[in-house]
């Protein structure tokens, strides 16, 4: 038995029942002339005290044995002279006297104590005296304030169980808020490396919920590149006790690639990481659609080359500056008479003859820097730093590619391109596009399905 945290204090009330039965207590230590005297319920392994006189926490820690063992009997407990059991202390008189309440009530437990041993007779008398001088109102006092303490412990147990009601409801608002932001939290034992996952992450992983996954078996899913930036960063933040973020991709366990959003926070002790915690959230749809959006700034839909944008962004690098490799060289590739294959086809086959000429435009110019769609019908090619046998040679190679015949939706169509070569030779970019646009204008002027290198005795067209 031990003794609970109410030891030292009265219960507070206000029905004044308490107070009286303290002045009781103690009238009953003055009357015997001993040092202090406490009540208690009594039974089991915890005694909880409810009223005390003359007693102190050093002294009911002293007496805990004496109190486990009077508690649990239906008899006066009376030791005259604990030195005489092997128990030297401070207090050397103890009587514990069982106060029944009725047959369905728990009982109570009257303890008295002293510093000075007791005869065997005076000790029994003692615990006798004690008996009737307590009795009579003093126990119907007790069994009052006992129940109404059963009663307050009842309202504190409805209170829990409301705040449990209200954390499950909580939780499960939680759940089914991480559930639709894709959202799962993850922890990670340092110790010994081991996982604990919400819902969250294993439907992420599409492991089946509450499997046991080792950390080896989650790293495989990542990708290459993202397992090394993974582990970089988890490395990093290890070693400095700090956070970490990354969008990392991964391949579930099904088979279906994803990209998810993860952030971690190192717990540390003493200066030393002990574990790792953090969310993962799905981003799949939000990198498809940032993906997606990228690409529309970039590309021309129809075709798949890239669009005027992207062209004007790497002409402007012209000696490399961003990372690129120097241009050579600009070629700008027009297809001739296009306006009469719309305005006798239509346009469905206008767009067939445009992605066909597209096609044969990349593959007449592996190695350019970029080939891009720039206009209704007009290419640009970007050549790295090459000499003017290998650039005539590729404005050769399109003219060719583009006027081979094909059909499409059951007409053989004809196509024919001409090409205007501008060699960079150190122009800035904007000359660089009106010297290619001016060598074009006199392939065209030339009879069209041929290229033309710009030089210094053609003037600039004016558009």
């Amino acid at each position: 038995m031990q003794l609970s945290a109410a030891s030292m204090g009265n219960p507070p009330t206000g029905d004044g029942g308490p107070t009286a039965l303290e002045a009781r207590l103690e009238r009953v230590r003055q009357l015997l002339g001993i040092d202090g005297a406490l009540l208690a319920l009594a039974g089991g392994e915890t005694m909880q005290v409810l009223w005390h006189a003359g007693a102190s926490a050093e002294i009911e820690g002293e007496l805990a044995g004496l109190h486990r063992r009077a508690g649990l009997r239906t008899t006066p407990l009376i030791v005259p002279d604990i030195a005489a059991e092997g128990s030297p202390g401070f207090v050397r008189f103890y009587a514990g006297i069982p106060l029944t309440l009725g047959e369905d009530s728990p009982h109570l437990l009257l303890s008295l104590f002293d510093t000075s041993p007791r005869g065997p007779a005076m000790a029994d008398q003692l615990a006798a005296l004690a008996q009737e001088v307590f009795g009579g109102d003093a126990l119907q006092r007790a069994q009052a304030t006992i129940a109404r303490l059963e009663a307050e412990l009842a309202e504190r147990e409805r209170t829990v169980a409301e705040l449990l009601a209200i954390r499950r409801r909580q939780m499960q608002l939680v759940d089914r808020a991480s559930e639709t932001a894709r959202i799962g939290i993850w922890e990670c034992d340092l110790s010994d490396n081991s996982l604990q996952w919400s819902n969250g992450v294993y439907d992420l992983f599409e492991f089946p919920r509450g499997a046991k996954v080792s950390r080896e078996e989650t790293v495989a899913c990542y990708s290459p590149a993202s397992r090394e930036a993974m582990e970089r960063a988890r490395a990093k933040a290890i070693a400095e006790c700090s956070d970490f973020a990354l969008d990392a991709e991964i391949t579930t366990v099904l088979g279906r690639r994803r990209w998810m959003r993860l952030t971690g926070t190192v717990e540390a002790e003493n200066g030393v990481a002990v574990r790792i915690f953090g969310m993962k959230q799905d981003i799949t749809e939000e990198k498809l659609l940032a993906d997606r959006t990228r690409y529309l700034a970039e590309f021309d839909v129809m075709t798949g080359l890239a669009n005027r944008s992207q062209f004007q962004a790497r002409l402007a690098d012209l000696d490399g500056g961003s990372g690129h490799a120097p241009i050579g060289a600009l070629l700008l590739v027009d297809l001739d008479n296009f306006k009469q294959i719309n305005d006798t086809y239509g346009h469905a086959l206008g767009d067939e003859c445009l992605k066909e000429a597209a096609s044969r435009l990349r593959d007449a110019c592996p190695g350019a820097e970029l080939v891009a769609r720039i206009g209704g019908e007009e290419f640009a090619v970007l050549l790295g730093q090459a000499g003017k046998n290998h650039i005539d040679e590729v404005a050769e190679q399109i003219v060719l590619e583009i006027s081979r015949p094909f059909m499409r939706l059951g007409q053989s169509l004809a196509l024919s391109a001409s090409v205007g070569i501008a060699c960079a030779d150190g122009a800035p970019p904007p000359d660089l596009f009106k010297r290619a646009d001016t060598a074009l204008y006199a392939a065209k002027a030339a009879g069209r399905n041929t290229s033309r290198t710009f030089h210094t005795g053609m003037p600039y067209t004016v558009n």
